[in-house]
């Protein structure tokens, strides 16, 4: 993997660039929709490269090493083959899900100890095991294994688990460095900087992770219910140690607000499950702000979903439709509202990326901002 900056911002932080991997390019800023299972749910893989234009896409180690099992994935010959994508693919370690099954689960120093949600069986992550299986995944990007820590935590917990992490991070680097990509394709390992919200913990992981010149550096354990106002401090203590010019992923977030907010401190890659979770549940984006699609206000409104902004739907369906779909709950209400909500989050990548090039990213924003906010 390799990554450079092609234009900078003149009053932000905000770049564009370029990630280059054995199975594309990727221009940043980018979001990367989440294919949790191997599948962006309710979307198809065609509709992801033709319709939403992603150029990356996210999956998960946990999930996939649960259900079908690396042995499949291994068997069809890595993750691309067996989904059909032929673009770049990033898959996180684990690491988040194992926080969320905080009953379920122990750390130790050895790794994560935990019961499957799905039959309640025992396993074990550890740094190694989890390159392992990245491995066998075959992604472009491999995350490290970590502790994500809950908000709001105690600032002793928060130290420990940071500790936890560099310790996994030391092990995860030697182990990758020890093996070798099995499907004839280069794959790169990103460790992630943790500290919870507290800012001398962010910036002493921001530094020891950094020192460790690794292709690129992501931020986790934001967006986990702290005040909005703590992650863009937590998120500004961290950019500002990051090398200027490596690749910066910003972990689960998020809102498009979010997402604006962090490109302008210089963050070049999002993921979330946001777009596809809430559109299934009726929340729409456009560029003028945020519909729910079940309020009866839409019920005879026969207008397209976005009159301004890049949808896939154009105008084949309309609010009044996807509605009728949604409250009856029909599959087809959550393929579209999932559909148009990624298409809407690559379109505001890609405007990001034109206004940067063009000089007025910042005077945008601050317009972009304000719609993105309001609900219509």
């Amino acid at each position: 993997m390799k990554f450079r900056i092609l234009k900078r911002d003149k009053d932000t932080s905000a770049r564009v660039g370029i990630l280059l991997t054995d199975h594309g390019e990727v221009t940043t800023p980018i979001f990367m929709p989440v294919g949790t299972s191997g599948t962006v749910k309710a979307v198809h893989q065609r509709e992801l490269e033709n319709d939403v234009k992603a150029q990356i896409i996210l999956g998960n180690t946990y999930h996939l090493y649960l259900r079908p099992g690396t042995d499949v994935i291994n068997k069809s010959g890595g993750l691309h083959k067996f989904i059909g994508w032929n673009k770049p693919m990033l898959t996180d370690s684990g690491g988040y899900q194992i926080f969320s099954l905080a009953e379920n689960r122990k750390l130790k120093n050895e790794g994560a100890f935990f019961s499957s949600h799905i039959d309640g069986s025992k396993h074990v992550f550890t740094p190694e095991s989890t390159v392992d299986i990245q491995r066998l995944l075959g992604a472009d990007i491999m995350m490290a294994f970590d502790e994500c820590t809950p908000y709001p935590c105690k600032y002793e917990y928060a130290k420990e688990s940071m500790e936890l992490t560099h310790r996994w991070l030391k092990r995860g680097i030697k182990h990758f460095n020890n093996t070798k990509p099995i499907y004839g394709h280069n794959q790169s390992f990103i460790p992630i900087i943790q500290g919870s919200t507290y800012k001398d913990l962010r910036i002493k992981s921001s530094e020891t992770v950094t020192s460790l010149n690794m292709d690129g550096y992501a931020i986790g354990g934001l967006s986990v219910g702290e005040p909005v106002n703590e992650m863009y401090e937590m998120l500004e203590a961290v950019t500002n140690i990051l090398p200027d010019d490596s690749l910066r992923y910003l972990m689960g977030v998020g809102t498009p607000v979010n997402m604006l907010e962090a490109i302008a401190m210089g963050v070049d890659m999002f993921d979330c499950v946001m777009p596809t979770r809430n559109g299934r549940n009726g929340m729409i984006y456009t560029s003028e702000g945020i519909i729910n699609i079940k309020n009866r206000k839409w019920k005879d409104d026969f207008s397209v979903l976005d009159e301004n902004g890049r949808s896939f739907t154009d105008k084949q369906y309309n609010k009044a439709y996807l509605r009728h779909l949604i409250t009856s709950q029909e599959i087809l209400g959550a393929q579209i509202a999932s559909l148009h909500n990624l298409t809407f989050y690559l379109w505001l990548m890609e405007e990001a990326r034109d206004k940067i090039h063009e000089g007025n990213f910042h005077s945008w924003k601050s317009v972009m901002i304000k719609k993105l906010s309001r609900r219509l």
